[in-house]
């Protein structure tokens, strides 16, 4: 079903509890893997996936369709992922260090992975990235999500998060040179 047919629909007082459910069904599992990116727990991220969706329930009526309405609910998670993490840091009078070495630790208790020989496995690779990304700030982490994990446009980015394509490309760029240098730094300490 389109974003068109599910929108009207929705506008339907008749349907709007199928169609609202319909769109859940369609976006849930993208939007939950976006924010687990972002927060690594997955208690925190099925909190945030509900939050996503409430907000989206309680503004659809005055979504007007200027932008995609996958982009519109990525917007919406994108800002419940950052307020969250934001907030985490506030209340708890944490240093972004702190929160980054918490989502380290959440990270390394939620894989478990086996070496197999000399060679390094998938998920050993994988976890290595991760702890490289936890090292980004929070907006050149969600800019390298999407664009790398997520293979979103720039144009696409720029919309979720009100950014210049030209910023998000700089951002990007500084992203990975960020990661290229953990992953570089941690294969010569290991």
């Amino acid at each position: 079903m389109t974003d068109e047919e599910l929108l009207a629909k929705y506008r339907d007082p008749s349907s709007r509890n199928y169609a609202f459910n319909l769109l859940v069904r369609q976006y849930q599992q993208k939007i939950y893997w976006h924010i687990r990116k972002m927060v690594i727990d997955h208690d925190d991220a099925d909190d945030l996936v509900q939050e996503t969706f409430i907000k989206v329930w309680n503004s659809l009526e005055q979504f007007r369709g200027d932008s995609q309405l996958y982009t519109w609910i990525y917007r919406i998670a994108t800002n419940e992922c950052l307020n969250f993490l934001n907030k985490k840091r506030r209340r708890f009078f944490l240093p972004i260090g702190d929160v980054e070495g918490e989502l380290m630790e959440k990270l390394e208790s939620n894989t478990d992975y086996v070496t197999s020989g000399n060679e390094p496995s998938g998920e050993e690779i994988q976890m290595k990235l991760q702890k490289a990304l936890l090292k980004l700030p929070d907006k050149q982490r969600l800019v390298f999500n999407m664009k790398y994990f997520d293979d979103m446009k720039y144009e696409e980015i720029s919309e979720i998060t009100g950014t210049s394509v030209g910023a998000l490309k700089a951002s990007y760029h500084l992203a990975v040179k960020k990661i290229e240098e953990y992953l570089t730094k941690t294969d010569t300490t290991d």
